[in-house]
């Protein structure tokens, strides 16, 4: 992965999570990472455990930035959380996927958008 994607994905990253504290989640973890794989943020909102995959967009070339959430990474993203749930003993808590979209223009300012409930 080219250093501008990994600037740019710390960057959303950044962005997301502010953008989702200001909307009242509450942040458990950043980059969570298991033997399966890694979820962006995961938070809470109100009682329900969100896991939240960023993505994020300097240009529409390769589509919106939710698209690239594809049914694959759905799955592995699934498995992570399931792994999180079990480890934590939360298998009876409401939970969610969602998606925040992060969309940068020329000025380097972002449109950010929440998916809830995904997938």
């Amino acid at each position: 992965m080219g250093r501008e994607r990994i600037e740019l994905g710390k960057e959303g990253e950044e962005k997301a999570a502010n953008f989702l504290r200001k909307k009242g989640y509450g942040i458990l973890e950043r980059n969570y990472k298991n033997k399966i794989g890694e979820i962006d943020i995961i938070a809470k909102d109100k009682d329900t455990i969100c896991f939240i995959e960023v993505k994020a967009r300097t240009s529409l070339k390769f589509g919106l930035p939710e698209e690239a959430v594809t049914f694959s990474k759905q799955k592995k993203l699934n498995r992570i959380a399931l792994g999180y749930l079990k480890h934590y003993n939360l298998l009876e808590a409401p939970a969610r996927f969602d998606i925040v979209s992060v969309m940068f223009n020329s000025d380097n300012k972002a449109q950010i958008s929440l998916i809830k409930d995904a997938f």
